[in-house]
């Protein structure tokens, strides 16, 4: 049985706001194609989408957000935020399973059923706890943190971001947590939604220096990313988590439609090797790979595909040597 594992369905396929918007339904199939074409998927174990519980969502969400998401979702109407993400009827399910494929990935980790789990509409990394933001309604990573804490007693958890746009929602929920090791390379906020993640932004109080954010200018090529990627190798190694969550963005590939950065699939490759290899060091190898974002098809395809090799192909040790 792989040690690899996939999350896909159709209540996943779900989560997306129409043909017409960037963040369509369509990009869970355009990642998928590719990885039966290139026959990836015969080297996975194939997983169905889990809705998460009302108390799940809850335990990084505030009930009050919670019940307005199910609300509007009954409706169909309105926004979800000042007017970035809207409503739709189901969006409440949809974004639950995201949610709730999330708990469920970690806990097969966790048990070492899987080594390595790869969801590709995942990783909605600007919901914030009160609200939702830039077409994420509920934060599965943030949700996948506390239940981590809760059900399997693990404290420190690295979350590591390549998406073009700062993971706000998780940065600010976790930003004086000392056990959140956070590490996010992203176009700079100067230019970019949602305007944050400036490198002066490392932590606060018992936190401070555990939170890395490397803005990068419009444009930045592989080799910027190369020379950055380093200081992520070095606080991974340094507070040696015992989970590490992966946000994959694919919009950080050349040509995406509403960012700017000009990198080729070598960064998702390199960087998606380098994380599995640094948790088997650490001796669990504990990965799962939130898709994030990405509006161009064919970056979809091509980077969460080079993500998926990357966790398939890189050799797992013996747990415990």
């Amino acid at each position: 049985m792989s040690q690899v594992g996939v999350y896909h369905g159709e209540e996943l396929a779900r989560y997306g706001f129409g043909d017409d918007h960037p963040f369509s339904n369509k990009r869970q199939d355009y990642f998928w194609d590719e990885a039966q074409r290139l026959t990836l998927s015969l080297f996975v174990s194939h997983l169905d989408p889990v809705m998460a519980s009302e108390a799940q969502l809850n335990a990084f969400h505030s009930p009050d957000y919670v019940r307005k998401v199910r609300d509007l979702s009954v409706s169909g109407e309105g926004f979800l935020d000042r007017g970035d993400t809207p409503a739709y009827a189901g969006v409440y399910e949809a974004a639950a399973h995201v949610c709730g494929s999330a708990i469920e990935a970690a806990d097969r980790i966790m048990k070492a059923e899987l080594r390595r789990i790869f969801i590709p509409i995942a990783g909605l990394h600007h919901a914030h706890p009160h609200t939702a933001s830039g077409f994420c309604v509920f934060n599965d990573a943030g949700v996948v943190i506390e239940h981590l804490r809760a059900a399997h007693g693990v404290t420190r958890v690295a979350y590591v971001d390549i998406d073009a746009h700062h993971g706000d929602g998780v940065f600010y929920a976790y930003e004086s947590d000392p056990e959140v090791i956070f590490a996010d390379l992203h176009e700079d906020g100067r230019f970019i939604f949602p305007g944050t993640g400036h490198a002066d932004e490392t932590g606060k109080g018992e936190a401070e220096g555990r939170k890395l954010n490397i803005p990068l200018p419009p444009h930045a090529d592989d080799n910027a990313f190369f020379e950055a990627w380093p200081q992520v190798e070095a606080m991974l190694r340094e507070y040696k988590p015992e989970f590490i969550l992966f946000q994959t963005g694919a919009d950080c590939i050349a040509d995406d439609p509403i960012t700017r950065l000009n990198f080729s699939v070598s960064p998702h490759a390199y960087s998606a090797r380098r994380i599995c290899e640094i948790a088997e060091e650490l001796g669990h190898g504990r990965v799962l790979g939130l898709g994030g974002g990405g509006y161009n098809p064919r970056n979809i395809a091509q980077g969460w595909c080079a993500v998926l090799r990357a966790f398939i192909e890189t050799p797992m040790t013996a747990l415990g040597e």
